[in-house]
């Protein structure tokens, strides 16, 4: 039941986002691994450090190109999924700007790349498999059945590529931010952040260290 209902808002928000995305370029299906680089997302109420993982390149480029083009500067978390205490995601990203998304993505699945959706993962929103562009949420508490495989055995799941190695605090704090009681449809309705939380920069810090 609560993967049905996290699957079916991921899809519905994210519809919005791939519309513009599929008239443009084929998935981008080639990236260069990098070692884990960390990237600080400079919000309003604080700053989230995020870590890629190398084991989704094509993923963790992708982010990278829009945080080194500024492309997250001035967008917004807008959205929190409450599933239980310290349970659910936020999402936040382009939100379907034209003027900031790039062309989509071919999906990484967790299959493949060994990462689960767990406390702290970053992953991309996405509308189905190859339309993810620059839209993703965070996890809070475990979520696995978003992985590739758990519902199916052709299940794609969603595409991880990261996680958060500072403020998680302020992930928790901007899951429970108040939200308006109109905005959004379907299951979503509820979910939106009211006001949302502006992310003022994203830029890289720092490579992982051991």
């Amino acid at each position: 039941m609560i993967r049905r209902f996290l699957l079916s808002g991921l899809l519905c928000l994210s519809a919005l986002a791939a519309a513009p995305a599929l008239a443009q370029d084929a998935p981008t299906t080639e990236a260069v691994a990098e070692a884990g680089v960390r990237v600080a997302l400079v919000t309003t109420l604080g700053t989230i450090v995020i870590e890629t993982d190398p084991r989704a390149p094509i993923t963790s480029a992708n982010f990278l190109r829009y945080v080194d083009e500024h492309r997250f500067d001035g967008t917004t978390f807008y959205r929190g999924m409450e599933l239980g205490t310290d349970i659910g995601l936020i999402q936040g990203g382009t939100n379907n700007a034209r003027t900031r998304i790039l062309p989509p993505i071919a999906h990484e699945p967790t299959s493949q790349t060994g990462l689960t959706h767990t406390d702290g993962v970053i992953s991309m929103a996405r509308y189905t498999p190859g339309t993810a562009t620059g839209d993703f949420f965070i996890i809070l508490g475990p979520l696995t059945s978003l992985d590739a495989g758990k519902t199916a055995p052709d299940d794609p799941g969603f595409a991880a590529f990261g996680r958060v190695v500072e403020g998680m605090d302020l992930v928790r704090a901007i899951l429970v931010a108040p939200k308006s009681p109109t905005e959004g449809e379907g299951v979503m309705k509820g979910q939106m952040l009211a006001p949302p939380v502006q992310i003022l920069s994203a830029a890289r810090v720092a490579e992982s260290r051991d």
